[in-house]
């Protein structure tokens, strides 16, 4: 007698001790059952889908990896160009099958070496490149007519493009022979990582730009990836990754079209990028959901079926990695590269164990390039076409994530598009606001994270750390960076310059074709940014926070309450609630530690200011002493640290504001910690940091300072 769900829901029930199997509620909110069986799957329309056909379920080649594996890719960049070239070098001889740059950030925000706000950015979590010559040691011996290039960079999108292809020709291979991916995302920086330079409006144009310039100068070039990767890693649910990226790619072809391009002239050169995190199976449904649904997508635009088809890269979760017992960041990695492959991704990069502590050493980079390897030559998944296919469980899943993440698309067209809901905030707030409830359930210990807030060791032993002497590589930078200005024709870069202006003001041609002109002239990255800036003004944007989210969390938990009452206590004696500025000092965007800081510790008691994006020393002490602050916490992601903290301090003593409490919180190595103390600062609260634990910490030093007046 066949047996049914009932006959198994009883057997359950009885093994389970009497207690019924429940839900399991995921973070997006969509419950997924103890069982699945067949009659999940009825009325699933791709069921029928066979790989390399439109919807593309199923994945977007009829052989996928049984025809070739998927690329593997190494993100990386290491101040110099010279130790940049060396690692690729390596890395290309070891197994690695394309090129990954990582830019540092005051590339990103189109700043050159020598400018007075990136003194603690240049050659930080990246490499600085300043003019085409920086490009071209950057990529020496390694023949770009054979190599793809992927580059993450969106806000100087221009000028790096545009030194690229000359750094390509000047080494032999013409444009059209460029093969490789340029991000070029500039939505998505509006919403979470906040690498822009130019308002939205303006932005978008250049998006088209390089969009119609590569569909006709360079046909095997990717000119853009449109990316959820940073989203997640701002905090943003799987539905809102997807969701939001989706919309991202619609409002990228309909800027296009409206250049009065064809669809199918550009459709085949877009790319994506999705970050991988730990959920194994939602995230393997993910990308298949994207496909379906952007197949959707773009038969509306009335797109060809090839044009129809989602490529996409995917990177392992940088958030998933944590600094308590960094060795389980390899198995994590490893199961989020899994996933990534069962889902069908065309490219891979795979992060570092060490990288919640810093920059990847060559060791761990090694171990990590090596996790797809063992993937790809060891475990069979090469062997047969979507192995997840007619899993009642993932084909669920892949209906679900489509069916939520649809819903969320059609609100960002209720609003006009996405560009309009970005102006608007609304995808910023959402992901703000999921990014505070995933760390109330963390800090809670509902989400239990291995070697965090469950099976902690009791003591850390440190780790080999990769070290960047910024001074030494920023010095070097300004002397190349002076060399090429004296030996360039200065009336030749002068006109170009000043053509490129004029071409950005009068919104008639091509941006990225006047800056090629440019950038062969030698005209650095910084001057074609401020030749744009001039045109377009340098966007500003004002800081927000979450609130309530925090405290809905915590509820009715005692040890919360018990700190909120303290702080109700403290305030009624001060006369005033004790003031926490929320500072990010140097070009680091990444915003979402502190502004879950932000929010819980509003939610807590605290009153709270947040600070501005990309501020100096010298202004977020001044904004400190303004707001009468007790407390200034920097938040740093991007290594940095041990060049801005200082600072920081030694501004707040040459104005007299000694008594202001400077603590940090962020990506620091443990090693780091008696340097900064040494130099001021009060307190370290690094990844992992239960935030309750973080709160009372802050209110113990000011109770302190304010006893010892």
């Amino acid at each position: 007698m066949t047996k049914t769900p009932n006959d198994w829901l009883d057997l359950a029930t009885k093994e389970n001790k009497g207690k019924a199997p429940s839900d399991w509620q995921t973070d997006e909110g969509i419950a997924v059952k103890p069982l699945y069986t067949k009659a999940d799957l009825e009325a699933m329309g791709h069921l029928e889908n066979l790989p390399g056909f439109s919807p593309f379920v199923r994945g977007p080649k009829a052989t996928m990896y049984t025809g070739r594996p998927w690329t593997i890719r190494q993100y990386a960049g290491f101040s110099t160009a010279e130790e940049s070239n060396r690692f690729y070098r390596k890395a290309l001889a070891a197994g690695q099958q394309g090129v990954s740059v990582a830019f540092d950030l005051a590339t990103h925000r189109g700043y050159d070496s020598d400018h007075p706000r990136v003194t603690g950015d240049v050659g930080k979590a990246g490499v600085a490149i300043d003019s085409v010559e920086d490009m071209k040691i950057l990529f020496d011996g390694i023949p770009l007519k054979d190599i793809s290039v992927s580059m993450t960079m969106n806000g100087a999108v221009i000028p790096i493009l545009a030194s690229f292809i000359v750094a390509g020709e000047e080494q032999g291979c013409t444009r059209a022979a460029l093969s490789g991916t340029i991000q070029n995302d500039i939505l998505k920086e509006f919403m979470v990582r906040n690498t822009y330079i130019y308002p939205p409006e303006p932005s978008m144009r250049i998006v088209a730009d390089i969009i119609e310039y590569t569909a006709k100068e360079m046909p095997k070039f990717n000119s853009i990836s449109i990316s959820g990767y940073h989203m997640q890693e701002a905090g943003a649910t799987l539905v809102q990754e997807l969701a939001y990226t989706l919309a991202d790619g619609r409002e990228y072809v309909r800027v296009a079209i409206a250049k009065g391009m064809d669809v199918d002239a550009f459709a085949g050169r877009l790319s994506f990028f999705f970050a991988i995190g730990m959920n194994f199976f939602m995230e393997a449904a993910k990308l298949r959901a994207a496909r379906l649904l952007w197949a959707r997508i773009m038969k509306d635009f009335g797109a060809s079926e090839r044009s129809q088809m989602l490529r996409t890269h995917c990177q392992t979760s940088g958030v998933s990695l944590q600094e308590q017992d960094p060795y389980n960041n390899v198995v994590r990695t490893a199961f989020e590269a899994m996933s990534a492959v069962l889902g069908g991704t065309q490219s891979l990069h795979t992060n570092s164990f060490d990288e919640a502590i810093a920059l990847p050493t060559e060791f761990s980079a090694r171990i990590a390039r090596n996790t797809q390897l063992i993937l790809q030559h060891e475990t069979g998944v090469t062997k047969v076409v979507d192995p997840l296919a007619g899993s009642y469980y993932v084909e669920s899943l892949t209906q679900q994530l489509a069916d939520e993440a649809w819903k969320l698309m059609e609100e960002v067209e209720s609003i006009g598009g996405m560009t309009k809901a970005v102006e608007d905030g609304l995808p910023k707030r959402r992901i703000e606001e999921a990014a505070t409830r995933k760390q109330a359930g963390i800090d809670k210990g509902d989400t239990v994270i291995v070697g965090v807030n469950k099976y902690r060791l009791e003591t850390e032993d440190d780790i080999d750390i990769l070290q960047i002497d910024n001074t030494a590589v920023r010095k070097s930078q300004i002397e190349r960076l002076e060399r090429t200005r004296k030996q360039r024709d200065p009336k030749a870069c002068e006109a170009a310059l000043k053509a490129l202006e004029n071409l950005a003001e009068s919104g008639k041609g091509n941006i990225l074709e006047a800056a090629v002109v440019a950038a062969r002239a030698r005209a650095s990255v910084g001057e074609i940014s401020d030749a744009l800036e001039k045109a377009f003004a340098r966007h500003k944007a004002v800081p927000n926070v979450v609130s309530g989210v925090y405290a809905e969390a915590y509820g009715d938990d005692p040890e919360y309450n018990t700190l909120v009452q303290r702080l109700t206590d403290f305030a009624k004696n001060l006369g005033e609630k004790p003031r926490l500025m929320v500072a990010k000092l140097g070009q680091d965007g990444h915003d979402r530690g502190a502004k879950v800081i932000a929010s819980a510790f509003g939610d807590i008691g605290y009153e709270v200011i947040a600070g501005e994006l990309f501020e100096t020393p010298a202004e977020a002490a001044q904004s400190a002493i303004n707001h009468k602050v007790h407390v200034i916490g920097a938040s740093s992601l991007a290594a940095g640290h041990k060049t801005l903290l200082p600072e920081l301090v030694a501004e707040l003593k040459k104005r007299g504001a000694e008594n202001i409490v400077v603590i940090t919180g962020g990506v620091i190595p443990r090693q780091d910690y008696d340097y900064l103390k040494e130099r001021g600062v009060a307190a370290i609260f690094g990844p992992g940091t239960n935030v309750l634990e973080a709160a009372r910490g802050v209110l113990d030093l000011i109770e302190g300072k304010l006893s010892n007046r």
